[in-house]
C-alpha cells in the first residue's frame, strides 16, 4: 500500500465517527483506530500499526426482542444512552447470549448496555451513570444513527 492512500484513509477515519478501519490488500494489513471522547464529542489522536489480525467476529443474528417499556418518574431528570456511531443495535453478545441488560435492571458507570456494530466491528457501549434502565427504545437487530437514543436511565433508581 502507498504512503498517499494510507493518509487518504487516516483523513477518512478523523473525519468520521467510526473507532477503526482494518484494510487487507495484496497481503499487507493496515488497521487505524482512534479513541472518541463520547462526553465531549471530540476526537483523541489516532494510532496506526499494521499487526497480524485476526478475523473479525461474527455479526449476531437478530432476534425478535420487544420495545421495552417503564414508566419513569418524570423525563427531566433521565440520563439517555445514545449512539455514537451508525450501525446496527444488539441487545446481547450473540444470538444464544442473554441481554446485557434488560428492563429495571440497574446499572453501574461504565457497564455494557448494549452492542453497534459499524461496518462488521462490534462496538460495546457503556452506560455513563448508575441507575435503572427505564427505557429501551430500540430493538435488537435494527439500525441506529449517530446520536440517537436508545435506552434511558433513571439515576435515582
Amino acid at each position: 500500500m502507498n504512503e498517499n492512500y494510507i493518509k487518504k484513509l487516516i483523513k477518512l477515519v478523523e473525519e468520521s465517527e467510526i473507532e477503526s478501519l482494518e484494510i487487507s490488500s495484496w497481503g499487507k494489513k493496515v488497521k487505524i483506530t482512534q479513541k472518541l471522547n463520547s462526553a465531549v464529542g471530540g476526537q483523541a489522536p489516532m494510532q496506526m500499526y499494521a499487526p497480524p489480525v485476526a478475523a473479525a467476529a461474527p455479526a449476531p443474528a437478530p432476534a425478535a426482542a420487544p420495545v421495552a417499556d417503564a414508566a419513569p418518574s418524570g423525563n427531566d431528570k433521565l440520563v439517555p444512552v445514545v449512539s455514537p456511531m451508525v450501525g446496527t443495535f444488539y441487545t446481547a453478545p450473540s444470538p444464544d447470549a442473554d441481554p446485557y441488560v434488560s428492563l429495571n435492571q440497574k446499572v453501574s458507570n461504565g457497564q455494557v448496555v448494549c452492542i453497534v456494530e459499524a461496518m462488521k466491528l462490534m462496538n460495546e457501549i457503556e452506560v455513563e451513570a448508575s441507575g435503572r434502565v427505564v427505557k429501551i427504545l430500540v430493538e435488537n437487530g435494527q439500525p441506529v444513527e449517530y446520536g440517537q437514543t436508545m435506552f434511558l436511565i433513571d439515576p435515582e433508581g
